[in-house]
């Protein structure tokens, strides 16, 4: 062999050695990060505000059952990022406006975080911020260079059916032996806060959530995308198999959103049916039948159900008002930098009636951001959720697990009317990273659709 064979023979083993080495590091990161998202689901369902109240675990059984301090999540996520930066790829087809605003929106953040009126609450809610920005761009520029996301799923997905898991154990006796539990084991209940107080005296499950509402967006979320990468398996299950697996997902599911006693997520879920029902490949007219029936019926059975508590007034409906328009005096005498990050709470007890509920978050993610750092904030924020539906909706309908996925930040962000799950890590990571893969997908279907839960190497 001459030297110049010889040459041309390593030449062509280099690049094959390089694409093997790096198939398995990006299996090997994917791995990690859907486990971890899926154990953020478990362990830090709680506001970041309330960080200060989450106790270290002293013992194993602790560790298992009780929640844990963020710091661990942090360090966690950083050993991810270190994971991802091997599989990293810095050319996306996305609008360079949208791949920057995330970064903007946090340097705004920590900008009208020099305003603050209690530094604790926004050191906390900057750093729960920063994590954010971060799994957006490793969806945007990691995750979505992984071709097989098998082991990314299995991860996410696990921890997701562990919540529902949590979620059945509560409804059929957990709620009540947790109850009696607590009341037998701390009679003296003035020290803690009164939202905890009710969530025990309730029957809504929660499971491994703050509160029944942010269980329902954790659900909101992820059953679209359960349900779309069960639908991706065409090659590993029978077409029978596939729909008996969505079935039970499904059920299960909407079960848990059902005990939760959500009303608005209730009738997110129905939208977001709806919303679906427009990608199916039948003509406009039966589409049109199919969703007006839909929504009647929806509508019907809600009214039935929560009548009584459109009787009593909507009590839940009526305060959250009262929070907002708190929300909008705060934004009047403070439009520029805001009360600083997290710290609604704060300035809403300066400002609220004796009547009006007392309240540590908006219940708004939107308008939290206009009264927490400002208009700027707010507009920043806005824009890059709507902007990241809007310009990956035209590309959705291209295959099915992309459409899920889109679907489920679809729910997340119209939750984020009515709730606070943007301050939740548990539900806002997973909301950062699938916009930020949406993004990574560009024009071309070829990588989602090769993202179907094949689990292996990956490309």
């Amino acid at each position: 062999m001459t030297s110049a064979e010889t040459s041309r023979g390593q030449g062509t083993a280099r690049p094959g050695n390089g694409e093997a080495q790096e198939r398995v590091m990006a299996w090997a990161f994917a791995g990690p990060f859907g486990a971890l998202l899926g154990l953020a689901l478990l362990k830090f369902g709680n506001p970041v505000i309330l960080e200060g109240q989450v106790e270290w675990p002293d013992e194993l059984l602790k560790w298992i059952i009780d929640p844990w301090p963020m710091v661990v999540g942090y360090w966690l996520l950083a050993a991810v990022v270190v994971m991802g930066l091997a599989v990293a790829r810095w050319r996306v087809d996305a609008p360079r406006w949208l791949v920057v605003l995330p970064l903007a929106w946090l340097v705004w953040e920590v900008v009208a975080g020099t305003q603050t009126v209690k530094a604790v609450l926004t050191r906390a809610t900057l750093a729960h911020f920063a994590s954010c920005v971060v799994c957006f761009y490793l969806g945007l520029f990691a995750l979505s260079r992984v071709r097989r996301l098998g082991l990314f799923w299995t991860g996410l997905l696990a921890g997701f059916a562990l919540v529902l898991v949590y979620g059945f154990q509560q409804h059929f006796g957990g709620l009540e032996e947790t109850r009696r539990y607590f009341h037998l084991y701390h009679p003296d209940t003035a020290g803690y806060p009164k939202e905890y107080l009710d969530r025990m005296d309730s029957n809504r499950i929660f499971a491994s959530l703050i509160y029944a509402n942010a269980l329902a967006g954790v659900i909101l979320m992820l059953l679209p995308m359960t349900l779309g990468v069960i639908g991706s398996l065409r090659t590993q299950l029978t077409l029978g198999a596939r729909l008996f697996l969505m079935a039970v997902a499904g059920v299960a599911g909407l079960a848990c959103l059902y005990w939760s006693g959500s009303k608005g997520g209730w009738l997110l879920m129905l939208l977001t049916g709806l919303v679906a029902a427009l990608f199916l490949p039948v003509k406009r007219q039966f589409k049109v039948i199919l969703v007006g029936t839909a929504l009647a019926l929806g509508l019907a059975g809600f009214f039935v159900k929560y009548s009584g508590f459109f009787r009593k007034g909507a009590p839940s409906v009526v305060a959250r008002f009262d929070y907002w328009t708190a929300a909008g005096q705060i934004i009047a005498d403070k439009p520029v930098f805001g009360s600083g990050p997290g710290t609604f709470a704060v300035a809403y007890a300066k400002v609220k009636k004796p009547e009006w509920e007392m309240a540590r978050l908006t219940h708004n993610d939107y308008l939290e951001q206009a009264s927490d750092s400002g208009v700027p904030g707010m507009v920043l924020y806005t824009a890059l959720v709507a902007g990241t539906l809007i310009c990956t909706g035209r590309r959705a309908h291209q295959d099915w697990l992309r459409r899920a996925v889109w679907l489920g930040v679809l729910g997340w962000g119209l939750q984020s009317f009515v709730e606070f799950g943007l301050y939740i890590p548990a539900i806002a990571w997973p909301a950062f990273t699938f916009m930020g893969w949406l993004l990574g997908q560009g024009a071309n279907p070829s990588t989602a659709a090769g993202a179907a839960a094949t689990i292996g190497p990956s490309r």
